[in-house]
């Protein structure tokens, strides 16, 4: 079963539509209990970080995330839910987060004259990893995003995007996923990374 964890800030029907789409059970949950009773596990999330890490301890599910990481359950987290993942976020201030992989979210460099938020279809360029079996080549995905990551290790870079830059726009760090993108509104390519991530 996947769960989909609400935390009042994500997309979270379309989400569950992919992952119904491709053959998946899926609950959308506040309920720690559920969430640790999950197979797979996804933190989606659109908005500010600064809201999302304070409706998460709110909510008293960060706990529940730490738990299923190291029980070793498949999770993703998807756009936000990707940057969740690291250490802290410079957006508005200084936040902490779930620091479950080593690395920053900065903005958007304005000096490279780029527009801002990154919003539309983006190549993506990826290694070898489970999630991206059956990929074209190229493959394009869709951004909606202000932020970016930056990660301090660069083995858990397995996917990145050019926008005025180079940007990390997927990791892997054993059972942990993040994507920057949206998989749900990426078309056929995003519902095979759904797929993948299920079977993991």
């Amino acid at each position: 079963m996947v769960v989909i964890i609400d935390y009042g800030m994500g997309n979270l029907r379309s989400v569950q539509k992919a992952f119904e789409h491709v053959g998946c059970q899926v609950v959308i949950t506040q309920d720690p209990q559920v969430i640790l009773s999950a197979s797979h596990v996804v933190l989606p999330g659109v908005g500010a970080f600064g809201d999302a890490i304070r409706n998460l301890e709110r909510a008293g599910l960060i706990d529940s995330i730490y738990r299923v990481v190291q029980d070793g359950r498949p999770f993703l987290g998807i756009c936000l839910g990707l940057q969740l993942l690291f250490e802290r976020s410079y957006e508005g201030g200084v936040f902490k987060g779930l620091a479950l992989l080593p690395g920053e979210v900065k903005r958007l460099p304005e000096e490279l004259n780029i527009k801002i938020p990154h919003m539309g279809w983006n190549e993506l360029r990826y290694r070898a990893n489970p999630i991206f079996e059956g990929l074209d080549d190229p493959c394009f995905v869709y951004f909606v995003h202000s932020y970016y990551v930056e990660p301090r290790v660069s083995e858990h870079v397995i996917g990145t995007a050019f926008y005025g830059m180079d940007i990390t726009v997927a990791v892997n760090k054993d059972n942990i996923y993040g994507l920057q993108f949206h998989p749900e509104k990426s078309g056929v390519e995003g519902l095979k990374m759904l797929r993948n991530f299920a079977r993991l």
